[in-house]
């Protein structure tokens, strides 16, 4: 079974360039534009890594990675905190993700930080 990477932007050409991408590279992804019912999302589509945007609507790319972090079935999921804010790598601490990635990113630095995070996600999906 391919490895899935779920992608939360609302940007929709963000998700698209995302998904192409990774796409290439064997891996099945599966984007949202929200993160309403993350946890459930991350559960359904099977992921194995998350890339998950600072601005997203809803409840932010910050409360989301907690929620991830706080369900039992979703907090073993590395997951890579993206955006656009010059604070990235503060951001993504202050959600509790394992990765940052600034915006706008080299492609090879994106293929490099999924697949150190799939190696992190040990436990067998």
């Amino acid at each position: 079974m391919k490895n899935t990477i779920i992608i939360f932007d609302d940007d929709a050409e963000i998700l698209q360039i995302c998904a192409i991408i990774l796409e290439s590279k064997g891996f099945r992804v599966v984007t949202a534009n929200n993160c309403d019912d993350v946890a459930k999302k991350i559960i359904e589509a099977g992921a194995n890594v998350i890339l998950m945007d600072n601005s997203i609507p809803q409840s932010g790319g910050i409360a989301a990675t907690r929620v991830i972090k706080d369900t039992e079935e979703t907090k073993h999921i590395p997951v890579i905190f993206f955006s656009a804010n010059f604070n990235v790598e503060t951001l993504s601490r202050q959600a509790g993700a394992e990765y940052h990635l600034a915006k706008p990113f080299d492609i090879a630095q994106l293929e490099t930080l999924v697949l150190e995070a799939l190696k992190r996600n040990t436990v067998p999906q």
